[in-house]
């Protein structure tokens, strides 16, 4: 377990930022591992998905409850996306991220990248995954820049 645990949070710090591996994924975690692989499947808090491993590329798919952890305890998140406060609504419900919706994006950002949109005040609206650059996030106006796979709303 202890080894586990060292091991996820390598991979959030990795893929998320210094730091964010044990802001995400305190001691009292639950890992589930495959019963066919015995590999890490999925990381559980209080009955709460954070985060399941992809199989594909060993990195963090993120869960809105994931989320919602990391922008509140890791100020070091490389990973966030800021959009306009008139169009929240329509990403919490699932809708993409369009370019010219971004405020903000972190210069870190490359096209497949975990992405966790928040809104102007910082709370958390959708996760996703990067279409373009965060360099590219705000300087087109035009096309998907992020590809929603979950919004706030959506997760009951």
């Amino acid at each position: 377990m202890e080894d586990s645990l060292r091991r996820i949070r390598s991979v959030a710090d990795y893929q998320f930022g210094k730091g964010v591996g044990a802001e995400l994924f305190p001691e009292n975690v639950e890992i589930v591992c495959s019963k066919r692989t015995g590999r890490i499947r999925y990381v559980y808090s209080d009955d709460k998905r954070l985060a399941t491993l992809r199989p594909t590329d060993g990195l963090f798919s993120l869960s809105i409850a994931g989320a919602k952890r990391i922008v509140k305890n890791a100020s070091s998140a490389k990973c966030l996306v800021t959009v306009r406060d008139d169009v929240a609504k329509f990403l919490a419900k699932g809708g993409d991220a369009f370019a010219g919706h971004v405020v903000k994006a972190d210069d870190d950002i490359r096209p497949k990248d975990e992405i966790i949109i928040v809104n102007e005040n910082g709370e958390v609206l959708a996760v996703g995954r990067a279409v373009l650059s965060g360099e590219e996030m705000k300087a087109f106006k035009k096309g998907v820049a992020v590809k929603v796979r979950r919004g706030r709303m959506e997760e009951s």
